[in-house]
Formats: C-alpha cells, sequence, structure tokens
C-alpha cells in the first residue's frame, strides 16, 4: 500500500518499500478519477499494468519506510502474452500504442534477466579494483534482508561490479550493497552468477537508482 505522488491518465509517480528496477512490469490497483481511465469505467478500482521507467533510490528512514521513488507509464488492462511465459522479462516503450491507447512496450532487447549480463553488454568499462563491500540478500517476498556477506569486489564501474560470493543468488534477485571505505550503500540487481576461471562463484550486479561514486 502507497499513495500517489502524482498522476496521468498516462502515467503515475509513487513510493515503495519493496525493490524494483526500470524496465519492470508492475501491476497497480488504484481509485483512479473515471475522467483520468481508458478502461473499467464503472469499476471501483483502476487496475492498470504500469512499466517503470525511472527509480530513485531513498533513505527508508527519512521516507518513512520507503525505498525507492518511481515514474511509471501505464500500459494496459493486460500484460503482453512473453510476460505470462516469462516474468523475469524487461520492457521498453514502443512506438506504438496500446488497444487502449496507452503507451505500448517491447521486449528489452529480446533478452530475459539471465541473459543480458554478459561483459559486451555493459554500459561502461569495469575498473579492477578490490573494495570491501558487505552484500545483504532481499527475502523471496522482497520485505526484509535475509542474509549478508562481506566480500570484494572483483571489478567496478559506477553501475555495476563483480563479486566474490559464497551465496547462491538467482538472476533477477535484488541486494544491498554498502562499503565502509566509501561510505555509501547502493541498491542492485544480481545479472548473473558465475564460476570464476579460479573456482571462486562471482555475482554480477547492476545498481539501480543511483550510481558508485568513482
Amino acid at each position: 500500500m502507497t499513495r500517489l505522488m502524482d498522476v496521468t491518465p498516462f502515467g503515475a509517480r509513487l513510493r515503495v518499500s519493496r525493490p524494483t528496477e526500470t524496465g519492470r512490469l508492475l501491476h497497480l490497483t488504484l481509485p483512479m478519477p473515471r475522467p483520468l481511465r481508458f478502461f473499467d469505467h464503472v469499476e471501483d478500482q483502476y487496475r492498470v499494468w504500469s512499466l517503470v521507467r525511472n527509480v530513485k533510490l531513498l533513505d527508508p528512514e527519512l521516507a518513512r519506510g520507503a525505498l525507492l521513488e518511481i515514474g511509471v507509464a501505464f500500459v494496459g488492462k493486460r500484460p503482453p502474452r512473453s510476460f505470462n511465459k516469462d516474468p523475469t522479462r524487461r520492457y521498453e516503450i514502443a512506438q506504438s500504442v496500446s488497444e487502449e491507447g496507452l503507451w505500448a512496450v517491447r521486449e528489452e532487447a529480446g533478452q530475459s534477466l539471465s541473459e543480458i549480463s554478459v561483459p559486451d553488454k555493459r554500459k561502461e568499462t569495469r575498473h579492477t579494483i578490490p573494495i570491501g563491500v558487505t552484500i545483504e540478500l532481499f527475502d523471496k517476498e522482497e520485505k526484509d534482508l535475509q542474509h549478508s556477506e562481506s566480500t570484494v569486489t572483483e571489478n567496478i564501474s559506477r553501475q555495476g561490479a563483480a563479486v566474490f560470493t559464497t551465496l547462491e543468488i538467482a538472476p533477477g534477485r535484488f541486494v544491498k550493497v554498502s562499503s565502509e571505505q566509501y561510505g555509501v550503500t547502493v541498491l542492485a540487481v544480481v545479472r548473473a552468477r558465475r564460476m570464476g576461471p579460479d573456482g571462486v562463484p562471482r555475482l554480477h550486479l547492476e545498481f539501480v537508482g543511483s550510481e558508485w561514486p568513482l
């Protein structure tokens, strides 16, 4: 449960207490004013699928427990068929419009979360800098932090990192990454867990809502 910060017929801004990222689909139920609706004009609640377009990391102590402020685009009454087959898909806005006249979406690069972490798709060059960090894993309900470990980065950029790990974490799960050395805490999504040539597993992370202060 949360409150809208602002809303239009085509999207909204709100705060959430669970992690998410740009490209994810969320299902919203809200008492939308009927003149702003594209469908379900006689229903008490407006139920609309929405695409996360931007994310801002918040301080939960200052934001009354909220973790993120997000902007979403309304995309219709039903999700794309590919979402039902693979909920790990990420999407982006398409040039066309949906049947309801809202934003249409297409699969982002045609890949699921587990496939988009290969090195040649990184947005920035990674620097081989060993930084001591603490990794905290959100539980499956994405409400609380479940497990943690102290580890070291293998490489890092402003937008992501590879860290040595003993945790079994599947792609698409969210973690908190913090460093006493840098005095920083960021939210990240796991893109892959790979075994290195030295036999030590690595987590490949992409930061969400903020950048690492290199």
